[in-house]
């Protein structure tokens, strides 16, 4: 037999060198996981419980000091619907801008719509206005170099929210999904839209979505603009105020509303709380439009508790064309109990539907950048109006109701007899739902 040697001293050390190395990059590597996979808040445990009725001057109390800003009054609403009617007031106003324009949006692509939004911002900062633009690092990845540099050059001011650094590398599962465009301190755009090709024309295929955008004008703006330059501080350090970016606002309606916004740095419980309470609220009626509904236990027991004691709830999520067919079985997943409590339960057919508003009691119009999932809830750094206006809220029900025609029912009885393999599929999906 070959004479066998021990391995020689520096081998060894080699060997265990080798050892310590990768022992240390996989426990840094579960340690940022963990870190990224979670808030570092406690969660909400408890169903809230119902203490007074959406109409109540102790809702709006609750909601204007407890969690929120003030509900303020003077504000005129306008909605649109798809980027044919989205686009060319948002660029109107870009255009118009005398001042400054602050924008923080979630997606910026390519594409042409992306280029008209590049050139407007650009000729705008060579013409003397104060531009200022918050990108998400992750939901910007496929943004044109070249509109980035164009911008720059003519002057605008370009950030990423959490750009990947060693001392902040724990945090690359907090986005910025807030999508708000203010202009002149006056004017403000929130809503679902994009600057991307997924959201021009009408939503009349399955390459271009359903969703909604909202302009609005009066005092609540201001709110708009300190949402913002919540972030902008966070990314740049520097801090904008004075009349260029938060001038007096005359009454511009009658309308009232406040903007709401949470982040896991400062409060990532509040958006989900804020459902919670006007759920609890509710007395008659719940509208709810959902890109991605993927509803916690307490979300549902609060939605089941509701049509329990009579309130008719109304969903409308994405069908077939959807951009995470994951998403999709995760929420599908968890629609038992609901569908069994007497939920109707749509699925939008046409293209992805893309649309955050949520509706109750004929009141209350919540819209914006939130989801009703996790990811939204306790993840993201989100913001949504609050409108409390009866005659808005009477125009995005009709509005609810055009989507609702065009979208397809689930029952709980069909929802029982699904296949055998999209069941195992929604429940595996489900099993990610905290990161969705």
């Amino acid at each position: 037999m070959p004479e066998q040697h021990a391995p020689r001293p520096d081998v060894r050390r080699r060997g265990t060198l080798k050892t310590v190395v990768w022992t240390f990059v996989l426990t840094l590597a579960a340690t940022l996981l963990v870190l990224n996979f979670t808030s570092g808040e406690k969660k909400l445990d408890e169903q809230v419980k119902r203490e007074y009725a959406l109409h109540d001057a102790q809702y709006q109390r609750a909601l204007g000091v407890m969690l929120g800003p003030p509900i303020t009054g003077g504000n005129r609403f306008e909605a649109f619907q798809n980027g044919d009617q989205i686009f060319p007031p948002m660029l109107a106003a870009i255009r118009g801008a005398r001042r400054s324009i602050t924008f923080e949006t979630y997606i910026y692509w390519s594409g042409d719509i992306g280029r008209e939004f590049a050139d407007a911002l650009s000729e705008r900062a060579r013409a003397g206005v104060k531009v200022h633009v918050l990108l998400d690092w992750v939901g910007s990845a496929k943004v044109d170099g070249d509109f980035i540099r164009e911008m720059e050059s003519a002057g605008v001011q370009i950030r990423k929210f959490h750009k990947p650094s060693w001392y902040d590398i724990a945090r690359m599962n907090n986005r910025t999904h807030r999508k708000l465009l203010v202009v002149d301190g006056r004017t403000g755009f929130t809503g679902g839209v994009g600057i991307a090709p997924e959201w021009t024309g009408h939503a009349q295929d399955a390459e271009h979505w359903r969703d909604s955008h909202y302009k609005v004008e009066g005092p609540v703006v201001a709110q708009m603009q300190a949402v913002f330059m919540d972030n902008w501080v966070k990314v740049s350090g520097d801090v904008l105020h004075g009349e260029t970016y938060f001038p007096p606002i005359s009454p511009m309606g009658d309308g009232r509303a406040q903007m709401f916004s949470s982040s896991p740095s400062g409060g990532s419980e509040s958006m989900h709380l804020m459902y919670l309470l006007s759920i609890a609220a509710a007395t008659k009626t719940i509208d709810l439009s959902s890109a991605y509904f993927v509803p916690d236990d307490l979300t549902v027991g609060a939605l089941v508790a509701a049509m329990k004691r009579g309130v008719r709830l109304r969903i409308i999520t994405p069908g077939p064309i959807i951009d995470s067919q994951t998403v999709r079985g995760a929420s599908r997943a968890a629609w038992g109990p609901l569908l069994e409590a007497g939920a109707e339960i749509s699925e939008y057919q046409p293209t992805m539907f893309h649309c955050k508003v949520f509706t109750v009691d004929g009141l209350l119009v919540s819209v914006g950048s939130t989801n009703f999932d996790n990811r939204s809830f306790r993840l993201n750094d989100e913001a949504n109006l609050n409108i409390y206006d009866e005659a808005f809220a009477a125009e995005q029900t009709a509005q609810f109701e055009a989507d609702l025609r065009q979208s397809k029912r689930l029952t709980y009885e069909a929802w029982k007899d699904r296949p055998l393999h999209e069941k195992a599929m929604e429940h595996l999906a489900a099993l990610l739902s905290s990161q969705l």
